[in-house]
């Protein structure tokens, strides 16, 4: 059956994913649909309690600037338009072809959570870590364990990037200058323990080709009792007036200003190494070093090996070299490139993004991380939605979509099969009771994240009840 193109405008859509990728999508498409004079009805599903995805879980404690974007995701929410059903997973708790006859769309934004591979040997060998594993400890992410071991002084962090970045910052930090934060309980008691006292950050290329942010580069260097060190023999071709743009010339100025600058003696140091390629890790039987190989410039970016290797020595190793998307049950997945294969945010029935003659699954779209990879800025997330919502609405005009074979609320379906969902007003309780375990605190804290899943659905379910 499909959608009478003179009551395209009049849908039902599902979103599945509520991060920034997911709210902004929703939010595009319900004022699109309401400028063009029709209605729409928005269900924003989330495997966690609590929504934001990424901004909550997966932005260090200490970005009060970068969580700002709360706010205004808060404000998309709380207009009404988009109903948040949270706690619920696709594939487990509602299968997506439950959802597709129950829609005339749906929206893929789960994102990418878990690392990419570091494909050398020793990886796998007991201290090495995934930094988004690390990450999601730190965030309060209820599927992680509660405990995180910092038991080793001197560590490795694998990557030039801002997660990289993060990760460095968290592990050589000192747990007061995380108390005014909405840090967990459970995880200022494990960093207050720490015995970490070195932090070695590698990238493989130089100073002139970092991908950190200058706003991330400067906090590193503002960290209190923390040494910044940095090694004269990386910076030949770290030339701030050869930059390729402002961005850069001001991180270079900032890695410059470092080698100038006098050690104070603090008790932990952040060491930065460029042109070093990790080739493998070593250890009998846990992490006891890493072995790289010194790299060189090859122009346009690339650099070339020069046969010299050396072992530093570290008891614990994070890669940061990226995230990998979670496939969605149900959904054409692109191993290789880990999303969902679409092309333009059309999910196609494709072993390849980008296979532009697999057919189109009619009314299955994809945006954010999940869509292109873990690449760029939150802002390059709403356009991203835009393309995709474009695209939605084109098809619905062209009554290229299927209407919905089921009637009926979703909500009973869950309601049938006992899913503990959560909802905006429960997620607000939940808000509200972690802003209030902050005030009751002994330090000034913002709030005090709840972390086991148990906790936050019954704060949540209960809120619901008496609001």
């Amino acid at each position: 059956m499909t959608s009478d193109p003179s009551s395209a405008l009049q849908l039902r859509v599902a979103i599945v994913g509520a991060g920034p990728a997911g709210i902004y999508a929703g939010n595009i498409l319900s004022t699109t649909v309401r400028d063009a004079g029709g209605t729409v009805a928005i269900d924003l599903f989330e495997s966690l309690p609590a929504p934001y995805g990424l901004i909550r879980y997966g932005v260090a404690p200490d970005h009060p600037r970068i969580k700002g974007i709360v706010g205004s995701l808060h404000e998309m929410l709380d207009a009404g338009t988009t109903r948040f059903i949270g706690n619920v997973e696709v594939g487990r708790d509602i299968a997506l072809d439950e959802l597709q006859e129950r829609y005339d769309a749906v929206i893929l934004a789960t994102g990418a959570i878990r690392d990419a591979a570091l494909d050398i040997p020793g990886i796998d060998l007991p201290g090495s870590y995934g930094a988004a594993d690390f990450v999601a400890w730190f965030d309060g992410h209820p599927d992680v364990p509660t405990g995180w071991p910092l038991d080793q002084r001197e560590v490795a962090v694998i990557g030039n990037g801002n997660v990289a970045l993060d990760v460095a910052r968290m592990l050589a930090k000192h747990a007061v200058d995380l108390r005014p934060t909405e840090i967990p309980d459970n995880v200022l008691a494990g960093l207050e323990a720490s015995a970490v006292t070195d932090v070695h950050v590698f990238g493989r290329r130089g100073p002139g080709d970092i991908k950190f942010t200058p706003i991330e580069l400067r906090e590193l260097g503002e960290v209190p009792d923390v040494d910044i060190v940095v090694h004269d023999e990386d910076f030949a071709d770290a030339d701030p007036a050869t930059a390729a743009n402002n961005q850069l010339k001001v991180m270079l100025r900032i890695l410059n200003s470092w080698r100038a600058r006098e050690q104070t003696g603090a008790s932990r140091r952040l060491h930065l190494h460029f042109y070093h390629a990790p080739v493998e890790i070593t250890g009998d039987g846990r992490v006891e070093a890493v072995r790289f190989e010194r790299t060189a410039p090859a122009g346009e970016g690339r650099v070339r090996g020069t046969g010299e290797f050396r072992e530093i020595p570290v008891q614990q190793v994070y890669r940061a070299v990226g995230y990998y998307g979670t496939p969605v049950v149900g959904a054409p997945f692109d191993a290789k490139a880990g999303v969902v294969s679409n092309v333009e945010g059309r999910v196609t029935d494709a072993v390849a993004t980008g296979d532009t003659d697999a057919p189109v699954i009619a009314g299955l779209y994809a945006t954010g991380w999940i869509k292109r990879g873990p690449v760029g800025l939150i802002g390059h997330t709403k356009s991203d939605a835009m393309e995709t919502i474009a695209h939605l609405v084109t098809d619905v005009e062209a009554g290229a979509l299927t209407a919905p074979t089921v009637d009926g609320d979703v909500l009973d379906l869950l309601d049938e099969r006992e899913v503990e969902y959560t909802t905006w007003d429960g997620w607000l309780a939940l808000d509200a009771h972690e802003r209030a375990l902050g005030a009751a605190h002994l330090h000034t804290r913002e709030r005090v994240k709840l972390v086991p899943r148990a906790e936050q659905v019954a704060v949540s379910r209960a809120g619901a009840m008496v609001r």
